[in-house]
């Protein structure tokens, strides 16, 4: 018999894991607020730019979605996973607000019979999810911390494919449970690694700004082979030649943005105020990624004059994806059209309308 999993959060990347979960042949069972996702999930009509999605969802046989919480406990569900968003806090920290939610509408139902994962692939703050522990232990609950280290536009392969596996548990079996459920899941042999839940959560962030400082320090290269006449590409892809530091990130172009990079490091600073320790590189990142900024907009600049059309084809943060959220490029089309320069953007019709609503007519579009 086929083991029934459910996935709380059916948005960008609660839908992928529950689509990858499905293919392996487990029962899936998708839960999530939003009645009209729940809705085109069931009727298999639900569109979105994230590629094998649509694909997967229309051969998926095993999913359902239902926006009733209950079911969960009705039928008999021990391993649910936690995908919701945990936005960033105007201090930097995360909210956890809709995990506390969760958890809190889970233990006003009846007790689970036998003890049920608790999985939170939401990036949480490290203490969090110790303390979430503590709280649904007496309801039959065992948490585990679970986050994925996945890129927008690539979810489902990334999902397949992780170089790692992190696992934060405080009970080893229930750990062993989830790492089976991943040997099924991925198509590779990734790196279990499993730990403390603090252990867990301060790697999550810390991986994500060792990412972010190698694509500053590339770019900080290629600012000043730019300056000195030199060739860029050339003098990273040989650093990058060398073992031990690897060509991965190491590539002159936009800065880093997106929903992840940038607020993970601001957690991480946060974390490290919490307990008195300056993360020095921290915020010699973020500084570096704005110089870089400030750098392409001058040079820019320099490379245009007023009656130039200057075509960018994408403004996303990462092509191919349609997130605006801290997107470099959209920065720099800004910067240079307020400073009077013609902005022509290339994109797709979504994203154009997204544009023409918080900007107006500040650019020309046309869609590609």
């Amino acid at each position: 018999m086929n083991e029934k999993i459910a996935v709380i959060g059916i948005g960008r990347l609660g839908l992928c894991l529950a689509l990858n979960l499905e293919r392996t042949g487990m029962e899936v069972l998708g839960v999530d607020v939003n009645e009209k996702t729940v809705d085109a999930v069931n009727k298999k009509t639900l569109e979105t730019t994230e590629p094998l999605v649509t694909e997967y969802l229309s051969k998926a046989k095993n999913l359902s979605a239902t926006t009733d919480l209950s079911r969960i406990i009705q039928e008999k569900i021990e391993i649910v996973f936690v995908v919701v968003p945990t936005p960033s806090l105007p201090n930097g920290g995360f909210d956890h607000r809709l995990i506390d939610e969760v958890a809190g509408k889970l233990a006003k139902l009846p007790k689970p019979q036998t003890k049920t994962l608790l999985i939170i692939n939401s990036t949480t703050m490290p203490g969090y999810c110790g303390l979430l522990h503590k709280k649904m232990e007496a309801f039959n609950y065992e948490v585990i911390y679970n986050p994925e280290f996945i890129a927008q536009g690539s979810i489902i392969r990334d999902q397949q494919q992780p170089d790692q596996v992190l696992i934060g548990e405080a009970d080893a079996v229930c750990g062993d449970r989830l790492e089976h459920i991943y040997k099924k899941v991925c198509i590779n042999n990734p790196v279990f690694c499993r730990m403390s839940f603090i252990s867990a959560e301060i790697t999550k962030l810390a991986t994500n700004c060792f990412l972010t400082s190698k694509i500053a320090f590339a770019n900080a290269v290629g600012d000043l082979a730019t300056l000195a006449g030199a060739q860029p590409d050339k003098i990273l892809k040989a650093i990058g030649s060398d073992k031990r530091i690897g060509e991965n990130y190491l590539r002159y172009g936009f800065g880093y943005g997106g929903p992840c990079f940038p607020r993970d490091n601001k957690a991480f600073r946060k974390f490290s105020s919490e307990l008195s320790y300056t993360a020095v590189l921290s915020e010699a990142t973020d500084k570096a990624n704005a110089q870089h900024g400030a750098f392409m907009f001058s040079e820019w600049l320099k490379k245009f004059n007023d009656t130039d059309s200057i075509v960018f084809d994408s403004v996303t943060y990462k092509p191919g994806t349609d997130i605006l959220e801290e997107s470099q490029q959209l920065k720099l089309a800004v910067e240079l059209a307020k400073a009077g320069r013609k902005v022509h953007i290339k994109e797709r019709k979504e994203v154009i309308e997204a544009l023409r609503k918080q900007y107006g007519n500040l650019f020309q579009y046309s869609v590609r």
